[in-house]
């Protein structure tokens, strides 16, 4: 399954434009409140260097596709519509959307830096809004929807452990549906000072501190800065990096991107989504305006920010925020193949300290009957099913049927 990442927001910020731009699905944008009525979903790509340029052979991708030296590896994007206060109380079908953006792997929220969209979501007048403030008011439905979600399920929580079932085993129960590992529970708890306090004397206060945090470590959050390039958004996108110190926080122009993403699918122009420039390849079909706005783009965003931020974003989350490592199976050592003598044919994403054996599961669990060991493609060496795998390893996997056959 590919990796989920939700965008959240208030309406009107660009979160649909950001959907568009990384996954060209063409959903509804409009200046109008609430455009977004249903989670909308469709295919993006986490973009990295594919490892065939090293060895100058030409690879035939399976479950990803390569152009120019990138593999592009299929992510899931979710834009969710425009959340409102008390979402988390089920207010604008607010339990609904939220049920569905901590089903996400890791959040991207999506704010408008130019301060054009006020506390309810409408436009206004350009820096007369407060980014700083929508995202904290976005953060605490999050927190909220976690708390909800404890208080709930006291009782529950309350019976497992009175039936002699490990407290953070108990509370992990009620949000294994979110994605909430038992890992998460028990940081949660000794990161809050909640460790050795029995569940049933936790007041308000300690629920909510420690939904605070759990919702933080399991739901990795990136903050898109967008419409930067608007006049006056910089004082803005430098208060936010201030407030979130511990937060990444990516400058963006989702339009740009669109802009670009479009054109290229045209044949106009040459680009890399994620690149720091474009070539334009029939300016003879190009209006005034296509000129005047591709000038813009690269001269007020790249030549400012270096990217648009939107393909950014999506490549910080998947190999920063969820820490993942791109890994090479391939059946045939020799010649970096599969069975069917397909080169590098598929590129898997896995989480950092994954094993070898953990490969072997994620291919298939069978292959994890009679393992013996994995041999590294580069280096020719034996690694043990217990050897940590690092981004970009290339690696056959040796079983006992291997062996025989």
């Amino acid at each position: 399954m590919p990796i989920k990442i939700g965008l959240l927001g208030k309406t009107n910020t660009g979160k649909t434009t950001f959907f568009n731009a990384a996954t060209l699905a063409g959903a509804e944008v409009s200046t109008y409140p609430f455009t977004t009525k249903k989670p909308e979903r469709a295919l993006g790509n986490a973009i990295t260097p594919c490892v065939h340029t090293e060895f100058n052979i030409q690879d035939n991708p399976q479950n990803s596709k390569c152009t120019d030296g990138w593999r592009f590896i299929p992510i899931e994007l979710i834009d969710l519509p425009g959340l409102i206060k008390d979402a988390w109380a089920g207010k604008g079908l607010g339990n609904q959307f939220l049920s569905v953006a901590t089903q996400s792997d890791a959040i991207l929220h999506v704010v408008d830096v130019s301060g054009s969209v006020d506390a309810a979501g409408r436009i206004a007048e350009v820096g007369s809004g407060d980014p700083i403030a929508d995202v904290s008011d976005i953060e605490e439905e999050l927190i909220m929807w976690y708390l909800k979600l404890l208080e709930g399920n006291r009782d529950k929580i309350s019976k497992l452990i009175q039936s002699e079932t490990e407290p953070v085993i108990a509370i992990t129960d009620v949000f294994r549906g979110i994605g909430v590992k038992e890992s998460h529970v028990k940081d949660a708890l000794k990161t809050t000072g909640l460790e050795d306090k029995h569940f049933e004397n936790f007041d308000m206060h300690d629920s909510k501190k420690f939904a605070a945090y759990l919702r933080k470590i399991s739901k990795p959050t990136l903050i898109v800065a967008n419409k930067v390039d608007v006049p006056g958004a910089e004082k803005n996108f430098d208060r936010l990096r201030e407030k979130y110190i511990d937060t990444i926080v990516i400058p963006a122009s989702t339009d740009s991107e669109l802009s670009l993403r479009k054109a290229e699918k045209k044949g106009l122009i040459k680009y890399v989504p994620g690149s720091e420039q474009f070539e334009i390849l029939h300016k003879e079909q190009l209006n005034k305006k296509q000129i005047d706005a591709l000038d813009f783009i690269t001269q007020g965003i790249l030549g400012e920010y270096m990217r648009t931020g939107v393909q950014f974003a999506i490549n910080v989350t998947v190999f920063k925020l969820l820490k993942m490592n791109s890994i090479y199976p391939v059946a045939n050592a020799e010649n970096l193949s599969d069975k069917k003598g397909r080169i590098l044919p598929d590129l898997i994403l896995l989480k950092d300290g994954a094993t070898v054996e953990d490969l072997a599961k994620e291919i298939h669990t069978d292959l994890t009957k009679g393992l013996l060991y994995a041999k590294d493609v580069r280096y020719g060496v034996r690694l043990p099913v217990n050897y940590q795998l690092r981004d970009r390893d290339i690696v056959s996997l040796v079983s006992a049927q291997t062996k025989k056959s």
